[in-house]
């Protein structure tokens, strides 16, 4: 019998793991992932802004557009889905419906942070954080709402770039004992610090490694060293595509022809394939229908 994903989830989030944990902002980059080899995912919120709304990552996003990606990426990948839900989309109550919409969809987690909303961004400057004791109650509200058992609960804190690190500590450790599975300080600023957050806080965590934000990149082995089960590159995917649809829409402005920039692009037969293209023609073909390429 197979292991649902959530299951799965809890057997490879381990202390000290180092899984890589690149995020998706579509299905499309789900798939991306999962044909990559990775065995876990985020559903990056920040990702999805930029893709779906072509917005910053500011909470711009609502509950529904959130679980609307999370079940169209469960549609077509079988990998566990770690669901950055921001702020829950209002208080208490509010993450009770969260956690239950987005474990209908097919999400394995779900991660909540004590931002005040409207969220930004954890790397950006100029953020609000709520009570300690607010958060808390978020944190048993999301604990209480899960109807699978195996459905990790995750807590981030914002509070090293507002209070300091030891204030971070001490958030992490309440919502540890609220009941959350897996613990996120968000931005920390040095290898020193990041080490000091296992050390400092005992249990299961998560880290972010935010190309161009505050945190140093480390590989996955120091970080897995330093006891992280998870190290997350919530946009790595994004910025990559990012940039290379400008180099090739630069090149196709400049050039008037895609001619010299075929390297920087997915061949029809390649994207198909991707997009698990024989599968869909061998349902036309089964059910007699016009077969779809």
């Amino acid at each position: 019998m197979p292991v649902s994903p959530s299951k799965e989830l809890r057997r490879i989030f381990v202390p000290g793991a180092g899984l890589v944990m690149p995020g998706a902002g579509n299905a499309l980059t789900a798939r991306v992932i999962e044909a990559t080899g990775h065995k876990v995912m985020l559903v990056s919120g920040a990702a999805i802004a930029n893709n779906y709304l072509g917005q910053p990552d500011i909470g711009l996003t609502s509950l529904n557009e959130l679980v609307n990606h999370v079940a169209n990426m469960r549609n077509v990948v079988n990998i566990p889905l770690i669901v950055d839900c921001d702020t829950g989309f209002g208080n208490a109550i509010s993450v009770r419906q969260t956690v239950r919409a987005v474990e209908r969809a097919g999400g394995n987690a779900v991660l909540i942070e004590d931002q005040s909303f409207p969220k930004r961004c954890g790397h950006f400057n100029n953020h609000e954080i709520i009570s300690k004791d607010e958060m808390v109650q978020k944190v048993k509200a999301a604990v209480d709402a899960r109807i699978d058992g195996d459905l990790m609960i995750g807590a981030r804190t914002d509070a090293r770039g507002i209070d300091g690190l030891e204030a971070a500590f001490d958030r992490a450790r309440a919502y540890k004992e609220a009941g959350a599975d897996f613990l996120f300080i968000e931005a920390p600023q040095s290898a020193e610090e990041l080490a000091a957050i296992t050390r400092e806080v005992p249990g299961l965590h998560l880290c972010n490694m935010v190309i161009g934000g505050k945190t140093p990149l480390l590989h996955r082995e120091q970080l897995g060293a330093m006891g992280y089960g998870i190290v997350a590159y919530a946009n790595a995917a994004l910025q990559a595509a990012l940039l290379g649809m400008q180099h090739v829409l630069q090149h196709l402005n400049d050039k008037g022809s895609i001619e010299g920039a075929e390297e920087k692009i997915m061949m029809f037969k390649e994207r198909q394939a991707l997009l698990n293209g024989d599968f869909y023609a061998d349902l036309a073909t089964r059910y007699g229908g016009r077969p779809q390429q």
